[in-house]
């Protein structure tokens, strides 16, 4: 369980950081010219500018995987279920960018991928925490 949990930790670091990093710039420069990013992306989206992507990348990514990092490290009653509801949030922000954007890259794949491992891992934890309490 000492793999398991240093791996949510692992991806709960590199998820927030991600969240965190990738969402200042698009909240500054909304016109996404830091990453090299044409406004062109979110003609299907109903966003003109990258600012309220960028917020909801920011907290919803970024806050929120730190959030659940301090509940994770920390020992939290419950921490399971964060981890869960983390992946969830990564896989459904993938799913709609990927709708909005219409553009599949390898980068979201991997986020889809880092999204599910949270929920599987986030399900363990909870799994364990219950049979804990019935035996």
């Amino acid at each position: 369980m000492k793999v398991a949990r240093r791996t949510a930790i692992g991806a709960l670091i590199f998820v927030a950081l991600s969240g965190l990093v990738g969402g200042v710039p698009l909240i500054v420069h909304a016109d996404g010219e830091p990453w090299w990013m044409p406004q062109s992306l979110l003609r299907y989206s109903p966003f003109h500018s990258f600012m309220i992507p960028g917020l909801i990348l920011f907290s919803a990514v970024g806050l929120l995987s730190c959030w659940v990092l301090w509940l994770t490290v920390a020992n939290r009653p419950g921490y399971g279920w964060w981890i869960s509801l983390q992946g969830c949030v990564l896989v459904g922000w993938i799913v709609v960018e990927v709708l909005m954007l219409r553009l599949v890259m390898w980068a979201q794949l991997l986020y889809a991928g880092m999204g599910l491992l949270l929920v599987v891992l986030g399900i363990l934890f909870v799994r364990r925490s219950t049979a804990r309490i019935l035996c």
